[in-house]
């Protein structure tokens, strides 16, 4: 049995090694991400895995490549699967697994992590120190006790998010088509967005990508929310138009974002462009702004999420090599 790995970072070697050592399966790995001029790398294999941060492509043939060489599946080691075509897959004959749930914990942190820089103003005090001006006047914090935070979308994540704001004494908002009894010990739900968008001193976002979740937050999201409120993006980048979020900050509608995730992020993140002018020009304008707080899409990258990931992944693979089926098929 071999497996074929696209995207590998040096990061995940060792879990990949120790999975196939355990395993006593064959697991090869390369740096592409997987589209139409690279499939062909598959031919041979019986298993294939990739991680994508751009779409597959527009041609669906690819995927009846893969079942054309005798492959049954396509497992992406990520949650999101925007960038798979899953219904042109399934025609083909592929089983379409992700991982939706590699660590809740890693991103959810990183969303209280961002929000406790943003109401410490650390971002704002970072950018004076470097200018050697050690005032302190004007820039008076928030603790979190005093906050109200409004979550968007809170299933494994967006639940975990609440659970720990929660902990730290701030009262949490949900809002989400499902709502989730085991979660009314931490937070109470509210029947709209705009409600939450009005209430929240903290938006912080957790919702899958999709034509309901695009555009989500937009022009007239901002105004629904305080002044003085800052928004959190851990999802997905187009659930925020980033051009509104943009207008939004220099018209003083919000206080600040945080964003580990944003449109157009394909073209720039996990790559150095060190002393390039950047062609995005709104990713561009954010960098500017002090009171924007911007991240590579990295919340996910912690020990023990990339760890799952790959033994999630490559777990599935296995299972339905072996004829069986798994909970995280599409």
């Amino acid at each position: 049995m071999k497996i074929l790995m696209y995207s590998v970072r040096d990061d995940e070697e060792s879990a990949i090694q120790a999975w196939a050592d355990k395993n006593q399966v064959q697991v090869d790995t390369n740096a592409l991400e997987f589209h139409p001029e690279t499939a062909d790398l598959t031919k041979g294999y019986d298993g294939v895995v990739i991680q994508q941060r751009s779409a597959i492509g527009d041609d669906p043939t690819v995927y009846q490549k893969l079942a054309d060489y005798g492959l049954k599946q396509i497992t992406s080691r990520t949650a999101g699967v925007d960038t798979i075509d899953i219904p042109a897959a399934k025609a083909a004959g592929l089983t379409v697994t992700n991982v939706p749930a590699y660590s809740p914990n890693s991103v959810a942190e990183m969303a209280v992590t961002q929000t406790m820089r943003l109401i410490r103003n650390l971002e704002l005090f970072d950018s004076r120190i470097i200018q050697q001006n050690f005032q302190w006047a004007g820039l008076q914090a928030r603790e979190i006790r005093s906050l109200t935070v409004g979550v968007i979308g809170a299933g494994r994540i967006g639940g975990t998010v609440a659970r720990l704001f929660h902990g730290l004494g701030a009262k949490v908002i949900a809002y989400d088509v499902v709502h989730h009894e085991e979660l009314t010990d931490v937070l109470t739900y509210v029947d709209t967005k705009e409600a939450l968008l009005a209430q929240a001193d903290v938006v912080t976002l957790h919702v899958d990508l999709n034509e309901t979740s695009k555009a989500l937050i937009d022009a007239a999201a901002f105004k629904q929310m305080k002044s003085d409120a800052f928004i959190i993006n851990a999802s997905r980048g187009p659930v925020i138009v980033t051009a509104d979020l943009v207008a939004a900050l220099k018209a003083g509608e919000i206080a600040g974002a945080a964003l580990d995730t944003v449109e157009g992020e394909a073209a720039l993140f996990n790559q150095d462009h060190q002393g390039e002018v950047l062609a995005d020009s709104l990713i561009a304008q954010l960098l500017q702004m002090p009171n924007v707080i911007l991240t590579p899409h990295v919340g996910f990258y912690t020990n023990l999420a990339v760890k799952n990931m790959v033994d999630i992944s490559l777990d599935d693979v296995l299972t339905i090599l072996n004829g069986g089926q798994t909970d995280h098929a599409f």
